[in-house]
């Protein structure tokens, strides 16, 4: 008969059971406080991880002293990718990010050479001008089917109308061998330290989320955290 058996036992037992339970259930939450600590711990560090560029220069909107960062790896052929930039950032940027509340930092993360392609046509676009990244990588998204399928039609067209550049300056772009250097330490970066392996993952205020996220679930997280 256990711990917690029937009616029979004696008082004794009753209260020896008592004990043990209790003893459990103070030995329960300190492992749960010891693994909240351990998740703690490793957000942290991740945040510390996460905070800074390696080899690109951060494309990021909103105030550096935020209350709240959101880091998103994306890769411009992802659909899931963009679905979030085309459904939930106008959301998010309307409500948070012009209002100061939240800094949103957009790394590369392609998933093929399409991808990449795109990734430094953005680059090129936009310079050192996040305002113009982030209307080259919406433009990119919007049209990602017709960049999946007629990719150097699509940056040669988009290349023209965001920044007026040539077929030549798109082919150029595109042959940057360094830039393209660039991107692949930094997604090397993500994926070996960040331990980033699907697209999109974001990174709130240093914790890890996977895939797309609803509006609905982004909006509850950041409330949460502004909250702290």
């Amino acid at each position: 008969m256990g711990a917690f058996g029937a009616f029979g036992l004696s008082i004794v037992s009753r209260l020896f059971a008592i004990a043990l339970s209790l003893a459990g259930i103070a030995g329960l939450f300190g492992f749960a406080s010891l693994h909240l600590l351990g998740q703690a711990m490793a957000q942290t560090a991740a945040a510390a991880l996460v905070a800074k560029p390696v080899s690109l220069s951060d494309m990021a909107l909103g105030p550096a002293k935020a209350a709240v960062t959101i880091v998103e790896y994306a890769s411009m052929t992802c659909p899931h990718c963009a679905a979030f930039d085309q459904n939930v950032f106008p959301m998010l940027k309307r409500k948070y990010i012009d209002t100061g509340k939240v800094r949103f930092v957009f790394r590369e993360f392609p998933l093929d050479i399409k991808a990449a392609a795109a990734s430094m046509l953005a680059r090129c676009i936009a310079g050192n001008d996040a305002g113009k990244y982030f209307d080259a990588i919406n433009q990119l998204f919007k049209e990602q089917d017709q960049l999946t399928e007629h990719t150097k039609d699509t940056l040669k067209r988009i290349g023209k109308q965001q920044a007026n550049m040539s077929e030549e300056d798109v082919e150029t772009c595109g042959k940057d061998q360094a830039l393209l250097d660039k991107l692949s330490a930094d997604q090397n970066f993500a994926f070996e330290k960040l331990k980033v392996d699907v697209t999109p993952t974001f990174f709130i205020n240093g914790e890890k989320v996977k895939g797309e996220m609803s509006f609905e679930e982004l909006d509850k997280k950041i409330k949460y955290l502004l909250r702290k």
